[in-house]
């Protein structure tokens, strides 16, 4: 069944293997492409999925997780939202196809500005074989310090910086996973469990936003998405998101 959910992670995720099927307005002949953007309904992206769903037959877990809105500003605020809590690759490519749509919009309005004589920005230069020569060297100078050091009283240095650089990156990792669970997201979510027939048959019930103009959602499939489950929590309204 579909519902408004808050998305945080918590302990109880853990790892899943599934199927992930995203749809958005710019996969190719599924959105509406006009001069102002391009737009997808719920309804639209909803038959998408289920058409997909469809060709498995069988049983299977599914959890579909959508943001729908009817103005580009409120659909990129989900999706940044979204993007903080559940970075699924779908999500950053639709976040990333919007704000490039957005930008597009914004420079067909500006007059063109004169040509520049400036020359860009430095930014560092990283091409394959450069990275694989920088690689080289690094191994180098590693190997050198290590025969530089090779004495006891080397080794004990050696091992003392270690596990203070261990120490470190634990605690920079507790602290990363608390900020991960201090985050969450409002989405529309649908699950369904068992036979793909019935899933599919709720699936298309009370689609969420029907005349929404921005969708995009990602379908996960799989034997048992008990784990990404464990991000869906009620949402509350006077609670926040």
């Amino acid at each position: 069944m579909w519902r408004e959910a808050r998305l945080a992670l918590t302990d109880a995720v853990t790892a899943l293997n599934c199927s992930m099927v995203p749809v958005h307005p710019w996969i190719y002949g599924l959105g509406q492409q006009t001069d102002n953007g391009a737009y997808l309904s719920p309804v639209n992206a909803t038959a998408y999925l289920a058409q997909k769903l469809a060709g498995i037959g069988g049983k299977s877990d599914v959890v579909i997780l959508m943001v729908a809105s009817q103005t580009h500003d409120s659909f990129m605020s989900s999706l940044n939202q979204l993007t903080e809590v559940f970075p699924a690759p779908a999500f950053v490519q639709v976040k990333r196809l919007a704000q490039s749509a957005a930008t597009l919009a914004t420079e067909k309005m500006q007059l063109p500005a004169g040509m520049s004589a400036a020359l860009p920005s430095s930014v560092p230069l990283s091409v394959p074989s450069s990275r694989a020569a920088f690689a080289a060297a690094a191994v180098k100078q590693a190997q050198s310090e290590a025969g530089a050091a090779a004495g006891l009283d080397g080794l004990k240095a050696q091992l003392a910086a270690f596990g203070q650089k261990r120490d470190a990156m634990l605690a920079d990792i507790a602290a990363g996973l608390g900020d991960l669970q201090g985050k969450s997201a409002r989405a529309w979510v649908f699950t369904g469990s068992g036979d793909v027939v019935t899933t599919l048959t709720q699936l298309v019930k009370d689609i969420p936003q029907p005349s929404a103009v921005h969708t995009a959602a990602v379908m996960l499939v799989g034997d048992n998405l008990e784990g990404i489950r464990g991000m869906i929590h009620e949402y509350k309204p006077d609670a926040g998101a």
